[in-house]
C-alpha cells in the first residue's frame, strides 16, 4: 500500500483539467461533424445580411417618395431591420441543428405579455404611424376631433400623441389611438372654404332689398371668391322674423377675417337702408290705481 502526498486541491485541479479537455474534445468533434453545416450557415448569414441591406434601401427609398416623417421612417426602418436580422439568425441556427422552437415560443409568450401590458401605448403608436402614413391632416391644419369635441390647429404629430393649439393659446394633447378610432373634421384641408352667414330681418322688410344689400356686400368684399357662386336666400321663417342666409367661398386662411368683416358691414348696411334686425323685447305698462273713499 502506497501513500501519495497529493493534496485535495491538486486532485480538484486534475479533475477540472480533465473535464476541460473532454469538453474541448467534444467541441472539436462537433466542429468537425458540423463543418459543412457551419459553412452553409455562415454563407446563409452573409447572403442574408446583404439581402437585408438591399431591402432596407428599397423601403427607405419608398418612404422618401411618400414624404413620410423622418422620425417615423427611422423607427420603422430600425424595426424592420431588427425583425429581418432576427429571422436570418434563427434560420442560421436551425441550419446548425440548434432547436429554436422553444426559444421562439418563449419570445412569443414574452412579446404577448408585453403587448397586453402596453396595449394602450401600442394603440397610440399604431395610430401615430397611420396618421403619418395616411396623412388625414398635417401640422398647421385646423381639425375638430369628434370624440371629445377637441378642436384647434395641429401643433405637432408625435409617435404617441398629437398636440393642438386652441384659439386662446392652450395646448390640447390627444392620444393618437383616439384620433384614428373616431371621425374627425379637417377644416383646412383645401385651399378654399365655404362661408355661411345667417341673419334675421323683420317681416316688414323688403326681401328684394335685403338680398340686394347682401349681394352687394359680397361683390365688394376683398375676401369673397368672385369666380365661385355667391348666394343669398330665405332659409327659414321664425317667430320674430325671416332668416336670410348669404353664402360665398373664401380662402381658408381668410375665413375668420372675412366673416367678421362681412358681419360688421352687414349691420352698417342694414342701418343705412332701414332694415330692422328683430330682437326679443318687452313692453311694460304702469297703471295708476285711485283710492275710492
Amino acid at each position: 500500500m502506497y501513500l501519495t502526498d497529493t493534496s485535495p486541491m491538486e486532485e480538484l485541479k486534475n479533475v477540472d483539467k480533465s473535464k476541460f479537455e473532454d469538453y474541448f474534445e467534444q467541441f472539436g468533434d462537433w466542429l468537425v461533424s458540423k463543418a459543412f453545416d457551419l459553412l452553409i450557415a455562415f454563407l446563409f448569414l452573409f447572403i442574408g445580411t446583404k439581402i437585408i441591406k438591399l431591402i432596407i434601401k428599397i423601403i427607405k427609398h419608398s418612404f422618401d417618395k411618400t414624404g413620410m416623417e423622418t422620425s417615423v421612417s427611422g423607427f420603422l426602418l430600425s424595426f424592420i431591420k431588427g425583425v429581418l436580422y432576427f429571422i436570418v439568425i434563427i434560420m442560421s441556427a436551425s441550419i446548425l441543428g440548434i432547436q429554436v422552437t422553444s426559444l421562439v415560443a418563449i419570445l412569443g409568450t414574452a412579446g404577448l405579455a408585453i403587448g397586453l401590458a402596453l396595449q394602450g401605448s401600442l394603440a397610440n403608436f399604431a395610430g401615430g404611424v397611420l396618421i403619418l402614413i395616411m396623412k388625414p391632416f398635417k401640422v398647421g391644419d385646423f381639425i375638430i376631433e369628434n370624440d371629445k369635441g377637441c378642436q384647434g390647429t395641429v401643433e405637432s404629430i408625435d409617435i404617441f400623441y398629437t398636440k393642438l393649439r386652441t384659439y386662446d393659446n392652450k395646448i390640447i394633447v390627444i392620444p393618437n389611438g383616439n384620433i384614428t378610432s373616431h371621425s374627425l373634421v379637417n377644416v383646412t384641408s383645401s385651399g378654399s372654404r365655404k362661408l355661411d352667414i345667417s341673419v334675421s330681418v323683420s317681416y316688414e322688410s323688403n326681401i328684394k332689398q335685403v338680398k340686394a344689400v347682401l349681394e352687394a356686400l359680397m361683390q365688394n368684399s376683398e375676401y369673397c371668391d368672385k369666380t365661385k357662386a355667391m348666394e343669398v336666400f330665405v332659409d327659414e321663417f321664425l317667430d320674430s322674423g325671416m332668416k336670410i342666409c348669404m353664402r360665398c367661398f373664401v380662402k381658408t386662411e381668410d375665413y375668420w377675417k372675412a366673416k367678421w368683416e362681412l358681419m360688421e358691414q352687414m349691420k352698417e348696411a342694414f342701418d343705412e337702408n332701414g332694415i330692422i334686425i328683430p330682437y326679443p323685447h318687452m313692453d311694460v305698462s304702469v297703471k295708476e290705481h285711485k283710492n275710492i273713499e
